[in-house]
C-alpha cells in the first residue's frame, strides 16, 4: 500500500478526485451546464433563425420568379396588342389609299370625259362654222338677190341647229 501511495499516479487520482469534490460543492457542473445549455440554446436560435431566413428566401424567390413571369406575359400581351394594332392601322392605310386612288381615278377619268365632250363640241361648232362659212360662200357665189339670202338664212340656221 505504501508503494500506492508514493506512486504519482494516486496522488493525480487522489487530486483529481478532490478537485471534482469542490467543482461539485460550488457547482461548477452546473455553471458548465448552464454555458452548455445557454450555447445549445444560441445554436438552436441560429439555426431556426437561418431556416426562418431560408424560407423567406424561398418565398421571395417564388414571388420574384412569379413576377418575372407575369411581367413576361404582360411583355407578350403588349407585343401582340403591338402587332395587331399595326396591322389594324396599316389595313386601314391601305384601304384608305385603295379609296384615295379610286376617287382619283374617278376624278381624273370625268375631267377626261369633260374634256372629250368639249373637244367634240368644239369641233363641230368648228365643223359647222366652217360648213356654214362654206355654204354661204358657194351660196353666195350661185345664188343672187333676195332669194338667196333668204335661203342662206334658213340653210344657215338648219346647219347650226343640227350640228350644235
Amino acid at each position: 500500500m505504501i508503494e500506492l501511495l508514493s506512486a504519482a499516479e494516486t496522488w493525480v487520482a487522489v487530486g483529481f478526485a478532490i478537485l471534482m469534490v469542490v467543482f461539485v460543492y460550488f457547482g461548477v457542473h452546473r455553471t458548465v451546464l448552464n454555458a452548455l445549455d445557454n450555447r445549445r440554446d444560441r445554436i438552436k436560435a441560429e439555426l431556426d433563425e437561418a431556416s426562418r431566413l431560408k424560407e423567406e428566401a424561398a418565398k421571395l424567390l417564388a414571388d420574384y420568379k412569379a413576377r418575372a413571369a407575369s411581367a413576361e406575359r404582360e411583355a407578350e400581351a403588349i407585343i401582340a396588342s403591338a402587332k395587331d394594332e399595326a396591322e389594324r392601322i396599316a389595313a386601314e392605310a391601305k384601304a384608305k389609299l385603295e379609296d384615295f386612288v379610286a376617287r382619283r381615278t374617278k376624278t381624273a377619268e370625268g375631267k377626261i370625259a369633260m374634256a372629250e365632250a368639249q373637244a367634240i363640241a368644239d369641233v363641230r361648232a368648228a365643223a359647222a362654222n366652217a360648213a356654214v362659212a362654206a355654204a354661204s360662200s358657194i351660196l353666195s357665189q350661185s345664188v343672187k338677190g333676195s332669194v338667196a339670202d333668204e335661203l342662206i338664212g334658213k340653210g344657215i340656221a338648219e346647219v347650226r341647229s343640227k350640228l350644235n
